[in-house]
This record gives structure tokens, C-alpha cells and sequence, in this order.
């Protein structure tokens, strides 16, 4: 093979995707709610495999939060608690390392908006400078679900939706219920996506 010649064809190559997920103490961001779960999943399109590269709770001083807070929707629905955000390394150093995970790379998640756009382009995530955001997992799923919504528009599908009409099969294993949790979600968008690439959609 001429000199060259293998790096001429990785040219060629699907890049890998790296998608996130967050879960947070409520929907207003940042400063109001907090991360308190975070995961990451490398999707190779090339291949149309996922491999979880990242997970962790993310530590939190509960004792300043008030009720409202302490009684968030994820604590209350999911199983995580109160005590295992306290107990979880500080925010601060998951942070720190999501950044060197994520530092140069492709990446986006099921919700853009709501996991970048209200939390993680702010203190202490700040990772707009050191990602390359690619487009939002949710939205270029919305007219191949086609969900009616108002005024004769599409709504924007719930990751569940997306994947039990996107993906074939149950390759997250799932099993038809959702933990809420940022890995398992990860997972899940990450199957989306690689569908969403086999359809050229993405």
C-alpha cells in the first residue's frame, strides 16, 4: 500500500459521538437546580456500537437546599437519594473530569437545550470551550416519530417514544421501563443516534 494511503481512508471513517445525559433537581437550570447524575457514552457510527465511558452521581452540600430541592422529582422517582449526592465526589472535581473526558471531542445528547444550554456551558461544568456540540439527538428525532402536537406540529418525543420507535428491538435492554437514571438514558440516546445515522438522518 503506498505511503499515505491508510490515513487517506480513515478520511473516510464515521466519526464517534460522544452522548451525555444529565439529571438534575428541576427544569430552570442553572443557578436554581443541580446535576446530580452524569454519564457518557462513546457511539462509534462506523461500527454502530455504544460503550459506556463515564458515570457518576455528582456531590452536592444537601444541607444548604431547601425542602423544595430536597424533594425534587429525580429523589422521588428514580433511585437515587439525597444520601448518595452527599456522599458522591464534589461537583466540582466530576466536573474536572468530564471536561479531560470530553476535552476535543464530538458530542451531544437527547435534550441540547436542557443538558448544555441550562447546565453544562455554566459553572462548574463550563465545557463550551473544550467540546465540539453536534446536533440535538431529540430534534432530529421529531419528524421521523411524528407525534402530533399543537397547531398542526410535531411535539418533541420523550426518549422513551424515541426509542421504542426508532430502535428495533430492545438493544438497551430496557425492558420497557426507563430508571431515569443519566447512564441507562445515555444508553438509550445512544441507540437513537446510531439509528438515526442508518436512516441518514443525523
Amino acid at each position: 500500500m503506498p505511503p499515505g494511503r491508510q490515513s487517506d481512508l480513515s478520511f473516510f471513517q464515521k466519526p464517534d459521538i460522544y452522548v451525555l445525559d444529565t439529571e438534575t433537581t428541576g427544569l430552570k437550570g442553572y443557578p436554581y437546580d443541580h446535576v446530580v447524575d452524569v454519564a457518557v457514552c462513546r457511539v462509534s457510527l462506523q461500527d454502530g456500537t455504544v460503550e459506556e465511558v463515564f458515570s457518576s452521581v455528582v456531590g452536592h452540600d444537601v444541607a444548604s437546599w431547601d425542602q423544595a430541592t430536597k424533594g425534587a422529582w429525580i429523589f422521588e422517582n428514580t433511585d437515587l437519594t439525597i444520601e448518595m449526592v452527599a456522599d458522591a465526589p464534589p461537583v466540582a472535581d466530576v466536573a474536572a473530569e468530564l471536561r479531560n473526558i470530553l476535552q476535543g471531542c464530538f458530542v451531544t445528547s437527547f435534550n441540547v437545550d436542557f443538558d448544555f444550554q441550562k447546565f453544562l456551558f455554566h459553572p462548574p461544568w463550563d465545557l463550551e470551550p473544550h467540546i465540539s456540540l453536534t446536533p440535538c439527538i431529540m430534534k432530529r428525532s421529531m419528524p421521523i416519530c411524528a407525534i402530533p402536537g399543537t397547531y398542526d406540529r410535531y411535539k418533541f418525543p420523550r426518549l422513551q417514544e424515541a426509542y421504542d420507535m426508532i430502535v428495533p428491538g430492545d438493544p438497551a435492554g430496557i425492558r420497557g421501563h426507563q430508571s431515569h437514571r443519566a447512564l441507562s438514558d445515555a444508553v438509550m440516546a445512544s441507540y437513537v443516534l446510531i439509528e438515526l445515522d442508518r436512516m441518514g438522518r443525523y
